[in-house]
């Protein structure tokens, strides 16, 4: 069967569970632990495919991945996971579950580049234009990038907004060069 298929079916039976005891806020911050713990220890996917590895051992494995102290839910889907043999799909799964939660909630993932660090007002106001915009809730991440010179690059959902210095600076030089 396709991951892909196998995935969202998990992440959609935990979502709509986790919305029913009122846990999908708290299911998302450990999902999105999971898929966090995945891309920062590469390891990770290594020992938990491992047949040789006990499903205990992997349980206690995708536990910890999920953060200090998971809600029982989570413990539950992990065992769930474990006990029908899907863990290889373990972190497509997170990954599933966190695009799901975003489209139900109405989360957009936006991003704020500057030269230098903006102040914590200055991010707010951009937040809050974003989700004038989007009427929704915005996940904001912020990136300092010296080599934008100055201004700002604002992304979210499929906009993007180049206020950087280094781009006029580029759009002269194409121009004189035309």
């Amino acid at each position: 069967m396709d991951i892909g298929v196998i995935s969202m079916r998990y992440a959609r039976a935990l979502l709509k569970s986790a919305t029913d005891q009122k846990q999908e806020d708290a299911v998302y911050q450990e999902m999105m632990t999971v898929a966090k713990s995945y891309l920062d220890v590469p390891a990770l996917r290594h020992t938990i495919d491992n047949p040789m590895l006990s499903k205990d051992k992997k349980e206690t494995l995708l536990i910890v991945a999920a953060g200090e102290k998971p809600c029982q839910l989570t413990k539950a889907f992990i065992a769930l996971v474990l006990k029908e043999d899907r863990e290889n799909v373990m972190q497509f799964m997170a990954n599933s579950y966190i695009t799901l939660y975003r489209k139900q909630k109405n989360v957009i993932r936006g991003k704020l580049i500057t030269a230098a660090r903006v102040s914590a007002q200055t991010e707010q106001k951009m937040r809050q234009m974003v989700e004038s915009k989007t009427n929704g809730t915005v996940e904001f991440e912020t990136e300092v990038n010296p080599d934008i010179i100055g201004g700002f690059i604002l992304e979210y959902d499929t906009f993007r907004m180049d206020a950087s210095v280094k781009s006029k600076l580029n759009n002269i030089l194409n121009t004189l060069k035309k």
